[in-house]
């Protein structure tokens, strides 16, 4: 299988419980586990965080076959930890074949719907957006594709949950994160939009009315990362030392060579084994807006 430049194989979420992270994720929303155990203190190195060597996890992916794996790691949670009011990964967007099937078929007690479903203003409805907490407060989207936007391409979901074709992030500078993919990785500019974006609104108790400008990163016509402007209220995200952010902590992409990318890696870049690795050499950094960034090597 061919893995384009940019591709997003991947999403870590961190959680405190991972039996309860595999219902949520296998249980409810229907991903295949494929892997298992406890963290290497290589990987975790590789992060930055070495506190999570030995950490439990489990590695996910959607029905069809989509490289795209979602990674669960456990690890106590923070206090100070509150989703949408701080920078770095912020969401990550998943296809869905159904958006109304979700808010009845998500337990109370595995997923928190913040946002149900809706038809977005002021751009074209190409999708259905729902967002919901999992159960390490992480947040997700479940989007159902309608169509295509100018200059994006937006997958249809090939199983009941399928991959993640967008990842959000929260950023001090839009600009300049926006520099960070493009000049570091070899990304593209995409478009930008304004429009009144529930979830930061809701976040900073702010009129419903307020617009947000988000820009989309992406490569060619497929969409990446979605850096959002965040009100100056926004702050560092809290995180126990030397290990993973709470919530949406870490996201994976695809580039051709890793030494074409220009970036000061945390650890050397190394080949890896097991599930989204699968023998290929892998590297982590950090971005503009202090989330992680680990590349894969597909050639």
């Amino acid at each position: 299988m061919t893995i384009p430049h940019g591709t997003i194989m991947g999403g870590l979420s961190t959680l405190p419980d991972l039996d309860q992270g595999l219902r949520a994720y296998r249980d409810t929303l229907g991903l295949e586990l494929v892997e298992q155990g406890e963290l290497a203190a290589d990987l975790a190195e590789s992060w930055g965080t070495p506190a999570n060597a030995g950490s439990r996890y489990a590695v996910l992916r959607p029905q069809s076959g989509a490289p795209c794996w979602f990674r669960l790691v456990e690890q106590p949670s923070h206090p100070d930890f509150r989703p949408t009011r701080t920078y770095g990964w912020a969401a990550f967007e998943t296809t869905v074949e159904d958006v109304w099937h979700w808010p009845d078929a998500l337990p109370e007690d595995l997923f928190e719907i913040v946002g149900p479903p809706k038809v977005l203003e002021n751009i074209e409805p190409a999708f259905i957006p729902m967002q919901a907490l999992g159960p390490g407060r992480e947040m997700i989207y479940l989007n159902q594709v309608l169509g295509q936007m100018p200059g994006t391409d937006l997958p249809r979901a090939a199983s009941p949950v399928d991959k993640i074709f967008i990842v959000v992030l929260a950023t001090p500078d839009r600009e300049r994160s926006i520099a960070w993919y493009v000049d570091n990785l070899g990304l593209t500019r995409g478009s930008d939009y304004t429009l009144p974006y529930s979830m930061i609104n809701d976040a900073f108790d702010m009129p419903p009315e307020t617009q947000t400008t988000i820009t989309m990163v992406q490569q060619e016509r497929m969409p990446i990362v979605e850096v959002d402007d965040y009100p100056e209220r926004a702050t560092v995200r809290a995180r126990h030392e030397d290990h993973l952010s709470p919530g949406n902590a870490l996201v994976t992409l695809a580039v051709k060579s890793i030494d074409d990318c220009k970036l000061d890696w945390i650890t050397l870049p190394a080949t890896r084994e097991g599930a989204l690795y699968d023998g290929r050499r892998a590297a982590t950094a950090i971005g503009d807006g202090g989330e992680l960034v680990e590349v894969v090597e597909v050639g």
